[in-house]
């Protein structure tokens, strides 16, 4: 009866049964071998895996879990301290490995100047194209409706509400935050990412009217199906996200640059943005050859193209053969960025990884210290205190702003339906 017993639990490994045994087994034994947890974002119910003891790497649980998941169409992630999570394929999104590799290849591509400009002047034209970006523009209404609420005046700053027409019967919402001095000042375009309540939360009010008193006018805009561009765009989840966030940026750059180009220093215009603001931040600079300076926050990243689709929906790093926003960001060389990141999300890479690969290429025009990194790696995935001080002290130095009037407690933090737009009063 033993061996009956044996022999039916066994009945499908062996080379008969291609050595099949059921998924949940196989990975409760990979536990108990490696001494590691294992957690799941899959349904394991009910799979089974061919040749499942012969996918086991005795000397790596990594290398075991890469045999098992690809049959699958599954990933593993170091969640650390021995717990690894399995997940569903994400085409965005990649082991620090394996952006180790494909920085060492765009590394071999381009030896001197000449070769990385031929290399950014493909990248550039085959972004735009696989973004569709030009399509888009041409659609653009030629002489926008717009709405401007009244100033709003605080210690230093003023806030004004502003709704463009961008395509037919389409609009961006957005707030202007401006100095109360006179003259030319910087411009900074501020796109939003996934962080809760967008352009409405009270760090990017901070941010923004910080550095409004210290002298650069801010202009910030709802992301796709977020805030009151949900009225119009109910799915924030698709490809057409990513296109029309790029386009509503460079929509504002223009209105800004036509209607207040008295006020604006065109020779000091900045694109800052955190999480997927940053990945906005890294495109909009890789579109337009305006902009003189650049600050991801929480974003860059050889391995992760950004998790959603308003970030990868179009398949803009498959341009030239295959690139990643490191090397989208490059294409600001010689012109100063900074990228802040931190322990405790993607971009803890950063240090080691995407800054050398960044320096060498500002290394071709003597410029590699226009590249800088602040890296906080006891910290998380946010747009915290620390990090906005990285990003004032950067366009403090890079654009020469008022230093004495860094302080946030100096900033009035309004409600949600103050930074609204009433489009009711839309005006040619």
């Amino acid at each position: 009866m033993l061996m009956l017993a044996h022999t039916a639990g066994w009945a499908q490994n062996d080379y008969a049964g291609a050595y099949t045994r059921p998924l949940h087994d196989v990975m409760r034994d990979v536990e108990q071998r490696f001494g590691v947890k294992i957690k799941y974002n899959v349904d394991t119910v009910g799979k089974r895996l061919p040749y499942a003891d012969f996918r086991i790497r005795p000397y790596s649980v990594e290398e075991t879990l890469d045999n098992i998941c690809k049959y699958f169409d599954f990933n593993w992630w170091d969640q650390g301290r021995g717990v690894y999570k399995i997940k569903p394929y994400e085409y965005a999104r990649r082991h620090t490995a394996d952006g180790e590799k494909m920085l060492a290849w765009l590394t071999s591509l381009y030896a001197d100047r000449t070769q990385w400009e031929a290399r950014r002047d493909t990248l550039r034209r085959e972004v735009r194209q696989r973004l569709g970006i030009d399509d888009f523009l041409k659609q653009c209404v030629e002489k926008p409706r717009t709405v401007l609420s009244k100033q709003r005046r605080y210690d230093g700053y003023s806030v004004q509400n502003i709704c463009i027409e961008t395509l037919p019967g389409e609009f961006a919402y957005g707030s202007i935050y401006a100095p109360l001095t006179k003259g030319r000042h910087p411009l900074i375009i501020c796109p939003n990412g996934h962080f809760g309540d967008g352009r409405y939360r009270k760090d990017q009010q901070q941010r923004l009217a910080t550095l409004a008193r210290m002298g650069a006018i801010c202009v910030d805009y709802d992301i796709y199906a977020w805030g009151q561009s949900a009225d119009e765009h109910p799915d924030h989840r698709t490809e057409r996200a990513h296109i029309v966030q790029a386009l509503d940026g460079l929509v504002m750059l223009d209105w800004m640059l036509c209607n207040r180009a008295k006020q604006i220093d065109t020779t000091r215009i900045a694109a800052n943005g955190g999480s997927g603001g940053g990945s906005l931040t890294v495109l909009l600079t890789a579109l337009d050859r305006r902009f003189t300076a650049a600050a991801p926050v929480v974003s860059l990243a050889s391995h992760f193209d950004g998790g959603c689709p308003c970030e990868s929906g179009r398949p803009i790093h498959l341009a030239a053969g295959g690139t990643c926003n490191p090397e989208l960001l490059a294409m600001m060389a010689p012109k100063p960025v900074l990228v802040v990141s931190d322990g405790g999300d993607w971009t803890a890479s950063v240090p080691e990884l995407e800054l050398p690969f960044l320096k060498r290429i500002y290394a071709f025009y003597g410029a590699e210290e226009n590249v800088q990194n602040v890296h906080l790696p006891t910290e998380r995935h946010d747009f915290g205190p620390n990090k906005r001080a990285a990003v004032y002290d950067f366009f403090i130095n890079v654009f020469k702003l008022d230093a004495t009037k860094r302080d946030e407690t100096k900033v009035t933090i309004e409600p949600y339906d103050n930074l609204k737009t009433d489009k009711t009063k839309i005006t040619h």
